[in-house]
C-alpha cells in the first residue's frame, strides 16, 4: 500500500507553477452542473420511461440520486484530501501505492479513459445534432449528417477551450446561466400545463413485482446514472481549485442535489404534457427531440424553436465542461510517466495542457459516429469497473491502511455510503448481462479493460517495473 499522501504531496503542480489555483465554488457547480444536465434529460426521459414500459419508471430518478450521493461521498473524501489534476487517476494511484497496484490501477483508468469518457463527451455532441435537425428536418434525410454535425460542434468546443483557465472558468459561467435557464423554462411551462392524466397513465401492470419490474429498473437506473455523470468533474481540476479541501465536496454534493431536482422535475414536465406512449416510439421526433415537442405543444412552433436554441446551448456546455476536465487526465499521467511524456506539456503562455486537449478532442469526433444508445451502454459499463467500484475499494483500503492520513472531508456514516456505493454499482454492472443482446456491452467493457490490463503487464516487462521487479511501496 501507499505511504501517507498529504494534501502538500499532491499539489506540486501548483507549487512548480504549472497550473494556477483560480476556480472558486461557484466555478466548482457550474462546471459539475453543466457536465451533468447537458442533453442528458433532454436526450434520454423517452428511453428511460421505455425501460419498464410508464410513467412508473421514473422512480429509478430516486434510486440514481441515491447512488449518487453515496458515490458522490467517495469523491468529495478523496477530493478533499489529494486535490490533483486527473481525479480518480490520482486517487487510485496514491490510495493503492505509486509502485504496486495504484500504479497498475491508475494506468488502466487512463486506458479506459479513451474508451469511455470521448464516448460520454460525444453523447451531448449528438445531442445537439439531433435537436438540429429538428430545425432542420432535411439534415436527418442525410447518414452521415449528424454525425459530421456533431464532430464539428466538437471542434468548436475544442476552440473554445483553446484558452486560459480564468477565461474558460468565465465561459462556463455563461452556459451554465443558459443551462439553469433552459431548465427553469421548462419546468415552469410544465407545473402550469401539466396533466395529472397523463403524468398518472400507468399501463395495466405497471406495479407488477417481479423479475422483469427488476431489470426494467435496472435499466432505468443505469440511464439515470448517466444522467448524473459529472458531479465529480472538478475534482479533475484539483490544481486549479481554491481552498480545494471546502470547494470540491461543497461543489460535488450541491451539484448532485440541484441536478437530482431539476432532471426529475423535467422528467414529470415531459410526461404530464407528452403521452409516454408516443415518446416511446423509436425514431419518432418525441424520441429524438422531446423538448423541441413538449415546448411545441406548450407555446407553438416559436417556443420549440427557441427551446431547441437553448437545448444546444445547453448540450455545448455539457460538451465544454466536460472536454475541459478530461483534458486533465493524459496530462496528469503524463507527468507521472504513467503516459506518453509528449502530452505532459502546458501552453507556453496560457498555461493548460493544451496538447492533452488535442488528443481529447480528436478521440470525442471519432466517438461522434457511433449510435447514440449504444454509446451510453457501452460507456457506463465500461467505466463502472474500472473507476467507480475501483475507486470505491481504494477508499475503503486506504481508510484500512491509513486511517492517520490527514482528511480534510470526512464522509458520514462511513463505511455506509461506500458500501451502497459499490453494491449499486456491480447491480448496475450484471443488468445488461440479463438481458438479450446484453453480451456485446458486457464483451466491450470487459474486452478493453482485459486488452489494458495485457498491455500494462507488457510494457512493465519491457521496463522491468512491478511486477516483474520488487520494488518498495
Amino acid at each position: 500500500m501507499s505511504a501517507n499522501v498529504s494534501t502538500a504531496t499532491v499539489q506540486s503542480g501548483s507549487e512548480h507553477g504549472r497550473l494556477l489555483r483560480r476556480l472558486g465554488l461557484l466555478n466548482a457547480i457550474s462546471i459539475n452542473m453543466s457536465n451533468m444536465v447537458g442533453t442528458g434529460p433532454f436526450i434520454t426521459v423517452p428511453a428511460i420511461l421505455a425501460t419498464m414500459g410508464g410513467p412508473q419508471s421514473l422512480i429509478a430518478w430516486g434510486l440514481g440520486a441515491l447512488l449518487a450521493i453515496a458515490d458522490g461521498l467517495v469523491f468529495a473524501e478523496l477530493g478533499a484530501a489529494i486535490p490533483a489534476s486527473g481525479g480518480s487517476y490520482v486517487f487510485l494511484r496514491e490510495c493503492l501505492g505509486r509502485k504496486r497496484w495504484g500504479h497498475m490501477m491508475a494506468w488502466i483508468f487512463v486506458w479506459q479513459f479513451l474508451f469511455s469518457g470521448t464516448l460520454e463527451i460525444a453523447t451531448s455532441s449528438i445531442g445537439m445534432a439531433e435537436y438540429t435537425g429538428f430545425l432542420w428536418p432535411r439534415l436527418l434525410d442525410y447518414r452521415w449528417g449528424v454525425k459530421l454535425l456533431a464532430a464539428g460542434i466538437t471542434a468548436i468546443a475544442l476552440l473554445a477551450l483553446y484558452r486560459k483557465i480564468q477565461d474558460v472558468a468565465r465561459l462556463m459561467l455563461v452556459l451554465w446561466i443558459g443551462m439553469l435557464l433552459t431548465a427553469a423554462w421548462v419546468i415552469g411551462t410544465g407545473m402550469t400545463h401539466m396533466s395529472p392524466r397523463l403524468l398518472l397513465d400507468f399501463p395495466s401492470g405497471a406495479w407488477r413485482f417481479g423479475f422483469p419490474f427488476m431489470l426494467g429498473l435496472g435499466n432505468g437506473t443505469m440511464l439515470v446514472m448517466f444522467n448524473f455523470l459529472g458531479y465529480y468533474q472538478i475534482c479533475y481540476l484539483g490544481d486549479e481549485v481554491k481552498k480545494p479541501e471546502r470547494v470540491i465536496p461543497s461543489g460535488v454534493i450541491i451539484s448532485i442535489v440541484l441536478v437530482m431536482a431539476i432532471d426529475f422535475l423535467i422528467s414529470m414536465s415531459f410526461t404530464g404534457v407528452v403521452p409516454w406512449r408516443e415518446m416511446i416510439q423509436p425514431g419518432s421526433q418525441a424520441f429524438n427531440a422531446i423538448g423541441s415537442v413538449y415546448m411545441e405543444r406548450v407555446g407553438g412552433h416559436w417556443a420549440s424553436a427557441l427551446m431547441t436554441v437553448m437545448v444546444e446551448v445547453t448540450a455545448f456546455a455539457a460538451t465544454y465542461a466536460m472536454m475541459l476536465g478530461y483534458s486533465r487526465i493524459p496530462y496528469a499521467a503524463a507527468l507521472d510517466g504513467a503516459f506518453f511524456p509528449w502530452f505532459g506539456k502546458l501552453h507556453p503562455s496560457k498555461r493548460f495542457p493544451h496538447r492533452s486537449l488535442l488528443l481529447v478532442g480528436f478521440l470525442v469526433m471519432i466517438s461522434c459516429f457511433f449510435d447514440l444508445v449504444q454509446i451510453i451502454t457501452a460507456l457506463m459499463l465500461a467505466r463502472i469497473l474500472s473507476m467507480f467500484v475501483a475507486q470505491i475499494i481504494s477508499l475503503l483500503l486506504y481508510r484500512k491502511y491509513h486511517p492517520r492520513a490527514p482528511r480534510p472531508f470526512r464522509m458520514p456514516l462511513y463505511p455506509l455510503p461506500a458500501v451502497l456505493a459499490l453494491a449499486g454499482w456491480l447491480a448496475l454492472f450484471v443488468t445488461p448481462a440479463l438481458q438479450p443482446g446484453g453480451w456485446k456491452f458486457m464483451a466491450y467493457a470487459l474486452g478493453t479493460i482485459g486488452v489494458g490490463f495485457a498491455a500494462y503487464l507488457l510494457l512493465a516487462w519491457r521496463k522491468r517495473e512491478w511486477p516483474f521487479q520488487e520494488s518498495v511501496a
